[in-house]
């Protein structure tokens, strides 16, 4: 389970957690990205958690009107299976190239960090928190209580989409980096992740809303 959640995240909610948008960036020279034929790839080495990301993220792209497809039936297993060089990915695009695909949406999990919350309950500030008393008795189980404390982690999410037919210095469309925090069931973590990319994306111009392909 736990390599399953690394991808999704690699990847990637519901009212337990959240997605949280932290940055992106937008090619500014690119002012449509209609693409014919693209691709989505979620990069884990666990098949359950990437064909849940890629179909999700496949399906809220076609209803916006891309023609989106997922690696994994379109990516032999003997590619993922070992590493490969540049040339080798170069040979891969082209193999892409003709067949059909102009673009890519690619999203991986590029970093991790370790948290610690505070469960001390409701916080106010008030004049209760005068006397030493009852400060102390508030917080006193931090000495007693191994649960005070629990610890979560955050995943860090990159969702890239590059239009592979493009120079290879204009190539990037876009860019968006999300947190996920404290995932602990795959199915929803995706769909939250996936809801909240095409939101940013929708809100960006980068694709059309589903309104507007109705």
């Amino acid at each position: 389970m736990k390599k399953a959640l690394y991808f999704a995240l690699a990847l990637l909610l519901t009212s337990c957690y959240s997605t949280q948008f932290v940055d992106s960036w937008k090619n500014k020279e690119i002012t449509a990205f209609e693409p014919e034929k693209l691709l989505v790839i979620g990069i884990t080495n666990n098949l359950t958690a990437r064909k849940i990301f890629e179909e999700d993220m496949k399906n809220a792209l076609t209803l916006r009107g891309i023609n989106a497809i997922d690696s994994s039936t379109e990516l032999e297993k003997s590619f993922t299976d070992s590493q490969k060089n540049e040339e080798e990915i170069d040979a891969l695009k082209e193999q892409l190239i003709a067949k059909g695909f102009d673009a890519i949406a690619i999203t991986a999990v590029v970093g991790v960090d370790d948290k610690r919350d505070y469960n001390s309950g409701h916080y106010s500030i008030g004049y209760n928190w005068y006397r030493f008393g009852r400060y102390y008795y508030r917080f006193q189980n931090v000495y007693y209580t191994p649960e005070y404390y629990s610890d979560y982690k955050v995943f860090h999410i990159e969702t890239s989409i590059y239009n592979i037919k493009a120079d290879e210095d204009k190539s990037l469309v876009w860019v968006g980096t999300f947190d996920i925090v404290d995932p602990n069931n795959i199915t929803s973590t995706v769909k939250d992740y996936v809801n909240r990319i095409v939101l940013q994306l929708e809100k960006e111009g980068v694709i059309n809303n589903v309104k507007s392909k109705r």
